[in-house]
């Protein structure tokens, strides 16, 4: 920060300076962590801004006059930049708002790592909701992590012990005082405060806006002439060679192709995603949502 704002002086090296600041007693100890066991799933490689963003809700709690707060965060993954911390409700009419704001504001990424829980995943059809069926329709990319396995969000996870530690520890009063905190928090992390993965640089240095922009209207998906397309019904379903086949709720009033396979059986697909199968006798199996490590029907794990 120092060589930033001031680069015509020659600053002693960081170490030097914590060792002052170290014998000045100004800095307090930090109990060392044990190093973890690297489970050889590391986030998925990001080579330039908007390539991925993640989202999660840090862990509801309570303000001191007992007002439940759920933060949702969305951060860009390539450069780190915090593009949303927001109290809102965990639903789809909480969250979605915010979303149309930051895809407005900072263009529309590739892909969105995130949980399966809702409202961003689901254990139907592709692992689906309305929200990341919306998400689709934008030519984005739901990332779904694996259950209870947060460290396929590691860089997220980061982020909210650093939250955690500068923002709710201990809670603000009510809910605007802690919303004001947050507001904070995100411009100094984003101008101000360094990254070691960004070389020592704040998030802002190494973000910039989308190209992709939010479109005004969303158009149907399009299916070539390998698929059948059908519309799904209000109670979730479709109409296939005479008889109503059950696909999901998140699908209601959107557009599905279906095409043959070798087997005889039939594909259901979303967009780009293959959400399920309907068999020879009609009768519709999801798929699970896809994941990074999932191993294929009949795979030997070592």
């Amino acid at each position: 920060m120092l060589d930033r704002q001031a680069p015509e002086i020659d600053w002693p090296a960081a170490s030097t300076i914590g060792s002052i600041l170290k014998r000045a007693g100004l800095i307090s100890p930090v109990k060392r962590r044990r190093r973890p066991l690297d489970q050889r799933r590391p986030c998925t490689p990001v080579q330039e801004p908007n390539d991925e963003w993640s989202v999660d809700f840090k862990g509801w709690f309570r303000t001191r006059d007992q007002c439940r707060v759920d933060p949702l965060t969305v951060a860009d993954s390539h450069s780190r930049f915090l593009i949303e911390l927001q109290i809102v409700a965990p639903t789809t009419e909480g969250v979605r708002p915010r979303f149309e704001r930051a895809f407005r504001e900072h263009g529309l990424p590739r892909a969105i790592r995130c949980d399966n829980g809702s409202p961003f995943g689901s254990r139907g059809a592709g692992g689906l909701t309305t929200l990341s069926v919306w998400w689709l329709k934008l030519g984005i990319t739901p990332r779904f992590i694996r259950p209870a396995s947060p460290q396929e969000n590691g860089r997220h996870e980061r982020m909210h012990r650093t939250l955690k530690a500068q923002t709710s520890s201990p809670p603000a009063d009510n809910a605007s005082e802690q919303q004001a905190r947050f507001d904070a928090f995100r411009e100094h992390y984003n101008r101000e405060r360094p990254h070691e993965a960004l070389g020592q640089r704040p998030p802002e240095d190494a973000y910039r806006a989308s190209q992709r922009t939010m479109p005004d209207r969303e158009q149907d998906p399009w299916y070539d002439a390998n698929h059948q397309a059908r519309r799904v019904r209000g109670n979730g379903e479709i109409k296939w060679k005479g008889k109503f086949v059950f696909i999901g709720q998140a699908l209601v009033n959107e557009l599905v192709g279906i095409a043959e396979l070798d087997t005889g059986d039939h594909v259901v697909r979303f967009c780009d995603l293959d959400v399920g199968l309907i068999d020879r006798r009609g009768l519709f199996t999801r798929f699970a949502p896809p994941r990074e490590g999932l191993r294929e029907p009949g795979e030997q794990t070592a």
